[in-house]
């Protein structure tokens, strides 16, 4: 694939008309008004059709694994060799994420996180009753997800670091602990929460349980949105739970060992959300670029416009190279999908790692051809710059992604 497809253009277009008129007004409150974005993330789903589509693959995909596991004779082969329906074209999923960047990469993170991480780790491990239950509604946006792992004193060592805890009680479990940095936490009707079997073990052998959990429950609080550098369209929060008592019916799987185990499913979910990062630093670029070579070519300062010095020819040029290297793999990701292949950890990590780090120099860039005016919130090169940064840092920062990708080199 070396060009987009008519098809793909026209859902540009349609989508760039849609984020002109219905993101782009409510901009100023999505950013700074602390205006939830699940009302625009509704309206996108319903105008193009997401969430019908969504609900329909999801009952095709329930009816085709029930099939099989009437005729495996027993639960369980429906999660792992149930027929497959046929992939739709990654590029329709893609395109909204890259048009909702040059905007409000924000929108993209909050509707990500919900039908992405969430409905996946709950999708991939859960029983056909559990994906009943919860996944049809976050795909749709019916409801709204949070995946919860990170906790104020892990971060980049997710697992090791690891306090929360599950413990069991009978037929059930009690939760307590913390997490941090929860996308959707403020406002999440559903949540992943992942944590360790407390046995009385040391907490490095401890397994690692993923449950389900809804707002509301005793002893759940979620608080109010964080304050943070960039993505304020994207509500961040914390959660706390002081003695969730939970049955084994929210336990994903509903079992406590998971084929290969607690960490994998958490693992294939980062691999996913490292996979989508390239879309949305392609939509930040693009954007950069665009609004870059406009103030070049306006701009005059000593009696020429700045985009006849070569200084500022040079950072332009630098900008579509990143651009033509990351709609390149854009473009892999498209034909991956297509032939009904997914990368390994470690080039997922590979591509999060170049476009995070692109799409940061480039807003960066893009800030310097802007001179002071860059610094001005006014000018939205100044909004881009802060929302690409925190692409180096979640879903795993620059250096993990160097160790994961070096340990792939060494094994």
């Amino acid at each position: 694939m070396h060009r987009w497809s008519d098809e793909h253009e026209m859902l540009r277009t349609a989508m760039k008309d849609f984020v002109e008129r219905e993101v782009v007004p409510l901009k100023d409150e999505l950013e700074h008004g602390d205006l939830p974005p699940y009302g625009v993330l509704r309206k996108l789903y319903r105008t193009f059709g997401m969430d019908e589509l969504a609900r329909t693959s999801f009952r095709r995909r329930i009816e085709a694994e029930r099939a099989a596991e009437a005729s495996s004779g027993g639960p369980g082969a429906s999660d792992h060799e149930s027929p497959s329906p046929a992939r739709p074209d990654a590029g329709f999923t893609l395109i909204p994420i890259i048009e909702l960047c040059h905007h409000c990469p924000g929108l993209v993170t909050a509707m990500g996180v919900s039908v992405g991480l969430t409905a996946s780790a709950i999708s991939s491990r859960g029983t056909i009753a559990q994906k009943e239950r919860w996944v049809e509604d976050l795909l749709t946006l019916d409801k709204i997800g949070a995946w919860a792992i990170t906790e104020p004193g892990s971060g980049s060592d997710a697992f090791g670091s690891m306090r929360s805890t599950a413990r069991r009680d009978g037929e059930q479990y009690i939760l307590n602990g913390s997490k941090t940095f929860i996308t959707n936490g403020p406002y999440a009707d559903t949540i992943v929460f992942i944590c360790k079997l407390d046995e009385g073990n040391d907490p490095a052998d401890r397994k690692v349980l993923s449950f389900v959990l809804d707002s509301g429950m005793d002893g759940l609080e979620q608080s109010k949105p964080l304050r943070k550098m960039g993505m304020h369209s994207s509500p961040t929060g914390e959660l706390f739970l002081t003695d969730v008592r939970v049955g084994a019916d929210r336990l994903i799987g509903e079992t406590e060992d998971p084929e290969g185990g607690g960490r994998s499913g958490a693992k294939s979910t980062f691999q996913q959300e490292r996979s989508g990062v390239a879309a949305m630093a392609l939509g930040i670029i693009e954007r950069c670029l665009e609004l870059s070579v406009a103030y070049a070519r306006e701009r005059v300062q000593f009696g020429r416009r700045i985009g006849d010095f070569q200084l500022i020819q040079q950072k332009l040029a630098h900008m579509e190279l990143a651009r033509m290297n990351i709609q390149n793999l854009v473009f892999r990701v498209i034909e991956m999908a297509a032939a009904g292949e997914s990368m390994s950890l470690a080039e997922a990590s590979a591509m999060k790692l170049y476009s995070a780090r692109a799409a940061t120099e480039v807003a960066l860039d893009a800030v310097q051809v802007h001179g002071g005016n860059g610094y001005m919130a006014e000018f939205q090169v100044e909004q881009l710059a802060r929302d690409a940064k925190v692409l180096q840092i979640y879903a795993g920062t620059d250096e993990i992604q160097t160790i994961a990708i070096a340990r792939d080199l060494l094994n």
